[in-house]
């Protein structure tokens, strides 16, 4: 009796195995297929885009500092191909990313209504090598010894640097690297591609393809409260729309980056849970709905998709940029932007020329101005163009980083894992630090602008 017990107990264990298995191959559940699309999207584009080696980016970039699970991935990169499948254990949640030239890697569906077709985008010509920075390559740092102690103190840069980069009076004067990265790395700038996607509103304005008052801005908004969100209530995070920006798990912005096609879609879908210019709300989707919003201003084909290099990376000489897109073509234009740190430092210095480079006004007058202006429902923490007036840490009381060293007039581009670009037009100064630098060791990169400010003359 004992031993038919044993056996029928081992039965049910079999087939208990068994189901979790068909159920892991036919349905993973939404947190593996999040880890998954992470892994596979992340690996793709430092691969293809920023050229380092899918082993140390999974090592480094995907397992080391995130969830317990990514450490049960493993990858699948076909060079030929341009494409990278990551699964859990070799056989579970599957997701697959392709390179697609300039608009560097998405996810990939399979599902034949979101193909899209061959884009040639225009070649980007990068900078004379012989003329100086910004309008070429060359160089010339600075020779003073505290910019040099401040630059290569660890505690100053901080954890995981990949690069720092100093700019005063429209010059390179001193620049780091942290081993393995380059001037010539493309790296990741995470949510300052917002910021970056604010401008590119900006020449749309300029155009006169866009209005920041414009209100019905999606069909499916038309019958409903949501008619009445304007352009400038989305570029404020004030729109009043529900988004779970919560990370580490499944929410709202991780099924967006990491299980969605169709991005804006997904976000346009959510409704109003707040007054709409009353109620703050930082939101990834807000940023890539604006994307669609300003492609389809242009009609939504080649013509958007090249609009990026034609109008904004070119004109700056950031020939590195590479906006990537959703499958649907949609610039991920909250999160996934890839350019070296000279030409994320040449965007910072455009905006501390208020949208003016080499002369020629390439946003419109005073453009610049109501990016880096408060937005009314943010306590003072954001502003009305996707950027931020607090320093990172400082969201919940702005003007904090004043007792570090910052200058009053600071505003910053943001990004996750430690991405700042700190424009200081007091002192003509913009400081560009990137790196892996989760938030929780603390790491406030207001201390090495304050060092900076308080060196130079």
């Amino acid at each position: 009796m004992f031993v038919k017990l044993l056996k029928w107990l081992a039965g049910l264990l079999v087939l208990a195995v068994i189901g979790l298995i068909g159920w892991l191959v036919v349905s993973p559940p939404a947190l593996i297929r999040v880890a998954t699309g992470y892994t596979a999207k992340t690996v793709c584009s430092n691969v293809f885009i920023a050229g380092r080696d899918p082993d140390e980016v999974l090592r480094v970039d995907v397992q080391a500092p995130g969830h317990w699970l990514l450490k049960y991935i493993s990858l699948d990169v076909d060079r030929n191909a341009k494409t990278v499948g990551a699964s859990l254990l070799g056989q579970f949640g599957e997701s697959l990313t392709q390179a697609r030239g300039g608009l560097g890697c998405t996810k990939l569906t399979g599902d034949e209504r979101y193909r899209l077709a061959a884009v040639s985008l225009p070649a980007m010509t990068p900078p004379p090598s012989d003329a100086m920075w910004p309008d070429g390559g060359r160089v010339q740092p600075s020779q003073d010894p505290a910019i040099a102690k401040i630059l290569d103190d660890p505690a100053m840069t901080g954890p995981g640097m990949r690069a720092v980069v100093v700019v005063h009076n429209g010059r390179i004067l001193a620049e780091r690297y942290g081993e393995g990265f380059s001037a010539e790395t493309p790296l990741l700038g995470w949510s300052m591609t917002k910021t970056v996607n604010a401008a590119i509103v900006g020449t749309l304005v300029k155009a006169g393809s866009m209005s920041l008052d414009q209100s019905e801005l999606r069909p499916e908004w038309k019958a409903d409260g949501r008619a009445k969100i304007t352009l400038a209530d989305l570029l404020a995070m004030s729109s009043g729309l529900e988004f779970n920006e919560d990370y580490g798990d499944v929410t709202d912005v991780t099924r967006m980056l990491f299980l969605t096609p169709d991005m804006a879609a997904f976000t346009a879908a959510k409704p109003l849970t707040g007054e709409i210019g009353k109620v703050w709300n930082y939101s990834s989707g807000t940023a890539t709905l604006i994307s669609r919003l300003w492609q389809d201003a242009l009609g939504g084909g080649a013509e958007a998709l090249a609009w990026p290099s034609r109008k904004l990376f070119q004109p700056l000489g950031m020939s590195s940029a590479v906006l990537e897109t959703d499958e649907t073509g949609t610039f991920v234009g909250s999160s996934f932007m890839y350019a070296t740190a000279r030409d994320w430092a040449r965007f910072g210095q455009f905006l501390l020329q208020v949208g003016v480079w080499n002369g020629n006004e390439l946003l419109p007058s005073g453009f610049v101005d109501m990016m880096r202006e408060a937005a009314p429902a943010s306590n003072g923490a954001y502003t009305k163009g996707q950027a931020w007036i607090a320093g990172p840490g400082d969201e919940a009381s702005p003007g904090a980083g004043a007792a570090d060293g910052a200058p009053a007039d600071t505003w910053w581009l943001e990004g996750h894992d430690g991405q700042t670009v700190a424009i200081a037009p007091s002192r003509r100064l913009v400081v560009v630090r990137l790196g892996l630098t989760p938030s929780r060791l603390g790491y406030r990169p207001q201390k090495l602008l304050g060092a900076l400010a308080n060196t130079l003359p």
